[in-house]
C-alpha cells in the first residue's frame, strides 16, 4: 500500500473537500434525472406495468421492457448510493495518486457499479414476479402483508451482526484501505468490489422498502437516500440503529394487523 496509512490519514482532509462537491453535484443530477420523469409512478411505463399482469393473460415483459427497468434501477442505486460512497472513492484516488495509474480510481469505482449492477438485476426479477403474481400495482406493492413483512424483515436486519459488520467498514474506509489493500488494475476492481458489497450489505434490506413506499418516488427515494448518508457518514449514534428498527418493526406489525382485522 502506498507509503501506508499515514499519507491516507494526511489526504483525508482535503478529500472530504472534494467529496462534500462530489456529494452536492451528485444529488443535483440525481434529483434532476428524477424530476424529469424518469420511471415516475405516473409515467407511461409505470402504466405499463400495471398492463403487464391482466387476469387470464400471460406475462408480456418484452426484453426492452426488463432492459429498462434494470437501467432504471441501476441509475436509482447510483443516484442513492454514491454519495455515501464518495469519500471512500476519493481517499482511494488520493492513496494511488502517486502510482500514476489514473485507471485505478476508474476500476475502484467500478467495482460499486457491479455491485449495485447485480441488486439492480435481483430487484428487476423481484419487480417482474411480484408483477406477475398481482403484489405489484404499477410500481408499489398493493398487499399489506408483504408490505409488513417487508418492514418488518428491514427492521430486524438492523439489530443483525451482519448489518453492524458492514457498517462498521463503511465508516472506517482508512482501515478498510489498510486491512483490504491489493496493488495493480484488478487489485483495485477487486477492492471495489468487495467495499461495494459491505455498501451493499449495510442498505439492501432498505432498498428493498422501495417497493412498500413505491419505486422512484421521489420522496421515498429522497427519504432513504438521506438515511444512508447519515448512517454511513455521520458518527455511530448508537441510538440511530435502535430507532430506526424500532421504527420498522411497529409499521411493520401495524400492517400485519391492519391485514389481518
Amino acid at each position: 500500500m502506498p507509503q501506508g496509512r499515514s499519507m491516507i490519514e494526511r489526504a483525508m482532509p482535503h478529500d472530504r473537500l472534494i467529496a462534500g462537491i462530489g456529494l452536492g453535484s451528485v444529488t443535483i443530477l440525481s434529483w434532476v434525472y428524477l424530476l424529469a420523469g424518469a420511471g415516475m409512478e405516473t409515467s407511461a411505463m409505470s402504466d405499463t406495468l400495471r398492463g403487464v399482469n391482466i387476469p387470464g393473460m400471460p406475462m408480456d415483459w418484452s426484453t426492452g421492457l426488463v432492459a429498462l427497468i434494470f437501467v432504471m434501477w441501476w441509475v436509482m442505486m447510483v443516484a442513492m448510493m454514491l454519495p455515501s460512497a464518495a469519500p471512500m472513492v476519493l481517499l482511494y484516488a488520493s492513496a494511488t495518486r502517486k502510482s500514476g495509474n489514473s485507471w485505478s480510481t476508474f476500476l475502484f469505482a467500478s467495482g460499486y457499479l457491479l455491485v449495485w449492477g447485480g441488486f439492480s438485476a435481483v430487484a428487476t426479477f423481484a419487480q417482474w414476479e411480484l408483477t406477475r403474481l398481482g403484489l405489484l400495482d404499477g410500481m408499489r406493492v398493493n398487499s399489506l402483508p408483504l408490505s409488513g413483512v417487508l418492514l418488518l424483515t428491514a427492521g430486524v436486519y438492523q439489530l443483525t451482526p451482519a448489518k453492524a459488520a458492514c457498517l462498521r467498514h463503511c465508516r472506517s474506509p482508512v482501515q478498510f484501505l489498510t486491512r483490504f489493500w491489493q496493488p495493480g488494475a484488478t487489485g483495485a476492481l477487486l477492492m471495489g468490489m468487495r467495499h461495494g458489497v459491505f455498501c451493499l450489505g449495510c442498505c439492501w434490506a432498505l432498498m428493498a422498502l422501495l417497493f412498500v413506499g413505491g419505486v422512484m418516488s421521489l420522496a421515498w427515494i429522497g427519504a432513504l437516500a438521506a438515511y444512508v448518508m447519515v448512517e454511513k457518514l455521520a458518527p455511530p449514534w448508537r441510538c440511530l440503529k435502535g430507532a430506526t428498527a424500532s421504527l420498522l418493526l411497529a409499521a411493520g406489525l401495524v400492517l400485519l394487523a391492519i391485514a389481518l382485522t
